[in-house]
């Protein structure tokens, strides 16, 4: 699991089926520092997140097919969580 930030949403007229209905959006993984590492990466949202927010994102293939309960899907990035703030203290 990563934190990232929210940048935006994606269109597509022609998508594969596993992404019917659900929003696809990208995100800027990121340090606990909120500093941008790697690029950015597409993601489905199972959990209403919006441009800005930062997110928890799962990049494990598998278990985002499992999230998505579809284990045939080409998923790899989902969100699943809206991290509300990071506690940075020892």
């Amino acid at each position: 699991m990563n934190l990232a930030r929210v940048k935006g949403p994606v269109w597509m007229n022609r998508q594969h089926p596993a992404f019917d209905g659900r929003k696809l959006l990208v995100v800027q993984p990121e340090t606990p520092e909120g500093t941008p590492k790697g690029p950015e990466v597409l993601a489905i949202d199972i959990v209403d997140a919006g441009v800005g927010d930062r997110v928890l994102l799962m990049e494990e293939g598998n278990g985002s097919r499992q999230l998505m309960e579809d284990l045939s899907a080409p998923i790899r990035g989902v969100i699943v969580g809206v991290v509300d703030g990071v506690d940075l203290r020892p």
